[in-house]
């Protein structure tokens, strides 16, 4: 089994927007982003700062993307 890669907010935020995803909305430091076919993710974007293996699982859970499907966008 692969591990997640380390990867910053604003890298995966642009990898969701090769996938798709706009940015609907931005509160404080979390960016919300959208998918046309209704999937929803939030995603932290702190500077200095890479997103943890747990938190990005659920991000991806919460995208329906697999760690394959990320390692093609990153």
């Amino acid at each position: 089994m692969t591990s997640y890669p380390a990867v910053k907010g604003k890298d995966l935020v642009a990898a969701f927007g090769r996938a798709g995803f706009v940015v609907a909305r931005t509160k404080g430091s979390h960016q919300i982003l959208r998918h046309s076919d209704g999937r929803v993710t939030v995603v932290p974007v702190h500077a200095g700062e890479t997103i943890g293996p747990g938190l990005l699982a659920r991000i991806l859970r919460d995208a329906k993307m697999s760690r394959d499907d990320l390692q093609k966008l990153l």
